[in-house]
Formats: C-alpha cells, sequence, structure tokens
C-alpha cells in the first residue's frame, strides 16, 4: 500500500528545522520556490511577533529532487533558523564552557511543565524549543509538497479566518478565496477584519492576546477516499487529528458540525443527486465533504477553533521547579494574535493527510500511475 508520511526535527532557536519526507511519487515537479510561497504565507497576519521579522523563511531541497521532479527517494527538506546567531551556546550540542541559566519557571498554558515532567529534564528550555510553534515553518514546508501532489488531481486547498476575540465574519461567502491573503487578517469580509485589527491593537496595548477560529476548504478531492470499517482509517478522524496537532488548537469540526446537533435531521442530511458527467454527487454539503468516514466528492470542509497564545506580556501566576515557591510567570517574545497564520499551518496538515489518504486508496509509485488510477476509480463510479 502506497503511504506518505513525514517527520520533523530541530529546535526554534537551533540552527535549522529539518524534515524528512517518504512516499512521495516520482515525477512529481516541485520546486523551491512553491515551498517558499507558502513559507510566507505562514509569516502572514497582523499581531505577529517580531520573529517574523527576523526571519525569512526559505527551504533548501537536500535530497529526493532532481531537475525539479521527485524521485520517489526520501525528500530532505530544511528551514534555516536565521535569529539562531543571536543565542550563542544557549542550545550547543557540545558542552560549553559556561552553561546558559537553567528556565525553572513553567508557563501555564504551554507544554513547559507537562515537558518537563514527561522527560525529567532540569532545564525547561529543552521543552519551550521543541514545542514552540516555529516547528510549524518546516511542517508547512512538507505541506507544500503534498500540495503539489493535490494539485495533479485538480485539487485545491484554501483557508480563511473566520473569527478573532469574539468579532466574526457576517458575510460567509467564499468569493475572492484565492486571493484572501492580500487581507492582513487573512479575511473575507472586510468590515469583520477592520474590527479584528482593532481589537488585536487593544489586547496588544493591554499585553494580552487573541485566538479565533479558521475555515479550511479543499476543492477537487476524490469521493471514496478513507473507509468506514476501521476507527483509524476514517477519514473524518484522520482529518480531526491532523488539524488538532496544530499548536494551540483546541476544537474541530467538519461541515456543521456543532450546529448540527440544533437541527432536525432534514436540515442535516445531503441528499443524493445523479448527472451523467458528474455522477453522484450532493445537493448540499453539511457534512463537509466526509461521510461515513469517507469523502463524498463534494468540498471538504473544516473549522479549528485557536486558543489565545498562551505567552503573555502581563505575567500569570506559576511555581518554579525544585524550590516550588510561588512565582509569576516569564515572558518569552511571542505574537498577539497568530489565527491567520495557523490557517495556513492547518492547510498543510490537511493537504499532507488527504494526500496520504489518496495515496492509499489508489497507489502509485510515479503521479503518471497516481492520476491514471484516480480516473479509473472516477469512470467506475460513474457507471454504478
Amino acid at each position: 500500500m502506497s503511504t506518505l508520511r513525514y517527520l520533523t526535527a530541530g529546535e526554534s532557536h537551533g540552527r535549522q528545522l529539518t524534515a524528512i519526507v517518504e512516499g512521495c511519487p516520482s515525477r512529481l515537479e516541485v520546486a523551491a520556490a512553491d515551498i517558499d510561497a507558502d513559507l510566507a504565507r505562514r509569516q502572514l497576519g497582523f499581531g505577529r511577533g517580531e520573529r517574523q521579522t527576523i526571519e525569512q523563511d526559505r527551504v533548501q531541497i537536500l535530497s529526493g529532487v532532481r531537475y525539479g521532479l521527485t524521485t520517489g527517494a526520501p525528500i530532505t527538506l530544511v528551514v534555516e533558523n536565521r535569529d539562531a546567531a543571536n543565542w550563542g551556546d544557549v542550545l550547543s550540542v557540545e558542552k560549553p564552557p559556561a552553561l546558559a541559566e537553567p528556565v525553572r519557571v513553567p508557563r501555564p498554558g504551554h507544554a513547559d511543565l507537562g515537558g518537563g515532567l514527561l522527560y525529567d529534564l532540569p532545564d525547561l528550555r529543552d521543552v519551550i524549543e521543541r514545542a514552540s510553534a516555529r516547528e510549524t515553518a518546516v511542517r508547512v514546508a512538507c505541506g507544500a509538497v503534498a500540495r503539489r501532489l493535490l494539485q495533479v488531481l485538480d485539487c485545491a486547498v484554501y483557508s480563511h479566518v473566520l473569527e478573532i476575540g469574539g468579532v466574526r465574519v457576517a458575510n460567509t461567502s467564499l468569493d475572492g478565496l484565492a486571493a484572501v491573503d492580500d487581507d492582513p487578517l487573512r479575511c473575507l469580509d472586510r468590515d469583520a477584519s477592520e474590527a479584528m485589527q482593532a481589537a488585536v491593537v487593544a489586547a496588544g496595548a493591554r499585553g494580552d492576546t487573541l485566538g479565533g477560529v479558521f475555515e479550511a476548504v479543499v476543492f477537487g478531492y476524490p469521493a471514496g477516499v478513507g473507509s468506514y470499517v476501521q476507527a483509524d482509517r476514517r477519514l473524518g478522524a484522520r482529518l480531526a487529528a491532523a488539524v488538532m496537532s496544530v499548536p494551540a488548537v483546541k476544537g474541530v469540526e467538519l461541515g456543521l458540525g456543532f450546529s448540527a446537533s440544533r437541527l432536525a435531521g432534514s436540515e442535516v442530511h445531503d441528499p443524493i443527486a445523479y448527472d451523467e458527467e458528474r455522477g453522484y454527487y450532493r445537493e448540499t454539503n453539511c457534512a463537509g465533504g466526509v461521510e461515513g468516514g469517507m469523502s463524498t466528492g463534494e468540498p471538504i470542509v473544516v473549522r479549528a477553533a485557536m486558543k489565545p497564545i498562551a505567552t503573555l506580556r502581563a505575567p500569570l501566576r506559576s511555581v518554579e521547579m525544585g524550590t516550588h515557591r510561588a512565582v509569576d510567570s516569564r515572558f518569552e517574545r511571542s505574537d498577539v494574535c497568530a489565527v491567520p497564520a495557523a490557517a495556513v499551518v492547518g492547510e498543510a496538515v490537511l493537504a499532507l493527510t488527504l494526500a496520504a489518504a489518496a495515496l492509499e486508496r489508489f497507489g502509485g509509485a510515479t503521479v503518471e500511475e497516481f492520476v491514471d488510477a484516480v480516473e479509473a476509480a472516477r469512470r467506475r463510479a460513474r457507471r454504478l
């Protein structure tokens, strides 16, 4: 069974972030410029911190691509951390003459305390560096490869911001989705975006942070991917798990999501129709493109709730490890709001999950074999 998988490594202020993508079919066109475009989109968004002015993320493709085409071998991607030069020996691999002052105060809302207890770490810096959302930069690079694979199926992945700090869009139209990056908050409703920006400014002024909700929409994904026969093969479960892996995401819904619980069945389920050219399709898309653990062929719609950034300029209470004395938590450079960036990361993890599921369903050591298998399945489905 063909599959696509990836691993990332590296620290927030280490020399670089590294990823290996394994299982990508051969003969796929992959260019560093395409990946860089997604890396730049991840750094967009009103309310980002000063780290975004230091880093200008660019990818280096070190293996698995030759003359612009994948070879079928593992693809190695590297994103350097320009800020690493400012950290001296703090993250040195070899033991330096003088050790950095250990971090002993865990920050509420972060992985600090849990990670320190889990790995018995005397210095919470080791947790902070790996648990940081900085890791998502190289995950977005992996997602850009998966996006290219989906594009050969005429499948496109987009995202936009629905809500920040309690300000929600009034206009739910997806018109202009392809140009959403032109808005400072990647929001399709201009009036809502302006109100959101004002909320971000106000939160920053009082040393606070804001979360929100983003939506990802996937067009053109083939029907019949996933399965109902085992829990871990259900496509909806895999998509939800992928989005929940994005730092600070605390809730995920597909289609109508939680609002479906407040409606009658006649308002929730999507009537089935048939057309000679399209084959089977749904007259509505309340299910969000996933039903019974499988894709329906309709657009896949996923929404995620992101909590406010946990790093606050106005400190919360904490406890120093070792002494157990009550102290104020520490401040580590951070954003006021990162919902627009989280949406781009959401696109990446969805693309990776959908590409992997499609490869498992249709197979193919080469892009041509993969595309042919998908088209053959579509033809068969129209005849049933």
